[in-house]
């Protein structure tokens, strides 16, 4: 057995005990003590919860009992100082002599220790930072799916630990109650903590990354796109501030969600300019996902082994998905190379009627696909991005991304537009090499004009709330 001594620090009659229980396990081969000091602002708490737990009925300090390693179950309480002193008088025949004086000068000594110990612990504990991460209108079935992605080490590394925070509203305050009790009891190595939120004034402190889930339940039947549009740019317009106010310089923010994606980035740059434009993106990956995946069932082949499918336009609304870059790799053909070699994926679908017709009219078929998706599929986007932010993206591979357009492939500046990228040392760049031919370039102004479109409807809807912010 081992007997367990908890007490105040600074407690005189736990320093008698201490001191007697270390002679005894210094001339007793059989006898093991184990301590534990509590600081005296936490003792009363931790005795009435140690005795709760136990059905232990004691009040004073200090505790002390018998862990039964060889038994299980609860330990056996022996009561305080004085029940101890006979424990060991009558067992060991050993008294202690100690005065009070040497009490008290021994308890303060205890205190003293406890703090720099305590002192140390919060020193290491600062020095290991975790990553702070803020969801929002986390109630959505993509954050659910979205936790264990970003928790179980895969996204950010193995020794990287994550806080996360889950903002929403009240009414949904039971769903994030529920989901912080259920990732808190899947016990991830790293996950520090995962927190709800309601009060908006205190979204986004510390923020390193920001995922930003809100949606509009989208029905022209019910109301106008204009309404909608208000609707999206009243959520930026709360957050963007908060933002710029409470997150870190350097926050990334990731739009995702299933209705105005696009928008939601711009709308949030247009109301924190200071937030760093290259750090707002919208996750176009889903659209990648469905397609490789529809193009490796026609081909019969592992999804794995298509790559550099693009996705031009709006994320979450008109897009083109672009297959004159994309490679095949690993594929069961004539010609056989090397792991490495890749052979353009249209010149092996002979079937070009499938290509012109099907595929491409199966862009409807994808959309539906992608939006009905009940969250696996946009959370793995979520955090196959971030994983190629923060470690970068498969060498020379083609990922899209919906980001603030600079002129590049001849888009308008000042809309967010996805378009390919490659993430490299924490940063992406867009891949400007890349040949655009004819046909896209004309798909790619028409879906420019969209986005040109619904930017002026945001800001038409801005004038019209704020005529002086306009201006």
């Amino acid at each position: 057995a081992v007997v367990m001594f908890t007490g105040k620090a600074n407690c005189p009659y736990y320093a008698k005990a201490e001191l007697l229980a270390d002679y005894l396990q210094t001339n007793l081969p059989s006898f093991r003590v184990h301590k534990i000091t509590q600081h005296p602002d936490k003792w009363e708490q931790w005795l009435h919860d140690i005795c709760e737990t136990n059905g232990w009925e004691h009040s004073q300090s200090p505790i002390i009992w018998r862990e039964l390693l060889d038994r299980g179950g609860k330990g056996q309480l022996l009561g305080g100082l004085n029940d101890f002193l006979e424990y060991a008088q009558q067992y060991y025949g050993i008294t202690s002599m100690m005065l009070s004086e040497e009490m008290l000068g021994i308890a303060e000594e205890n205190l003293q220790a406890h703090l720099e110990i305590v002192k140390e612990d919060e020193e290491i504990k600062s020095l290991i930072k975790p990553m702070q991460i803020w969801i929002t209108s986390a109630s959505v079935p993509i954050c659910y799916h979205l936790i264990p992605l970003l928790a179980n080490g895969e996204v950010f590394g193995m020794t990287t630990e994550i806080s996360i925070h889950l903002l929403d509203t009240d009414q949904f305050k039971e769903i994030l109650h529920s989901i912080v009790m259920e990732a808190e009891d899947m016990a991830f190595p790293l996950l520090r903590s995962i927190s709800e939120h309601t009060k908006i004034d205190q979204a986004f402190i510390d923020a390193d990354i920001i995922i930003v889930l809100d949606d509009v339940l989208l029905n022209l039947e019910v109301q106008s796109l204009e309404n909608y549009i208000r609707e999206v740019t009243e959520i930026c317009q709360v957050y963007a501030p908060l933002i710029e106010k409470n997150a870190k310089s350097e926050v990334k923010v990731i739009s995702s969600g299933k209705t105005f994606a696009n928008l939601k980035a711009m709308m949030l740059r247009t109301y924190g300019p200071s937030i760093r434009p290259e750090n707002i993106i919208a996750i176009a990956t889903s659209w990648e996902s469905a397609a490789k995946a529809m193009l490796a069932r026609k081909l019969n082949m592992n999804t794995e082994g298509v790559k550099d499918v693009i996705v031009w336009g709006n994320v979450t609304g008109s897009n083109y998905i672009d297959l004159s870059h994309a490679k095949l790799y690993g594929y069961d053909c004539a010609i056989r190379g090397p792991a490495n070699f890749q052979r353009p994926l249209l010149n092996m679908i002979y079937d070009s009627e499938w290509i012109h017709s099907e595929f491409l009219s199966a862009q409807s078929t994808l959309s539906s696909r992608v939006s009905r998706c009940t969250g696996m599929l946009p959370a793995h986007a979520v955090a196959t991005v971030l994983r190629y932010w923060y470690h970068g993206s498969p060498s020379e591979e083609i990922i899209s991304v919906g980001i603030l357009s600079e002129g590049q492939f001849c888009i308008p500046e000042g809309i967010v537009f996805s378009m390919p990228v490659r993430f490299q040392n924490g940063n992406w760049e867009v891949m400007t090499e890349l040949e655009i031919n004819e046909t896209t370039q004309k798909v790619l102004g028409r879906l420019s004009h969209e986005l040109v479109q619904e930017k002026l409807v945001a800001l038409k809807e801005i004038s019209e709330m704020h005529p002086y912010e306009a201006e």
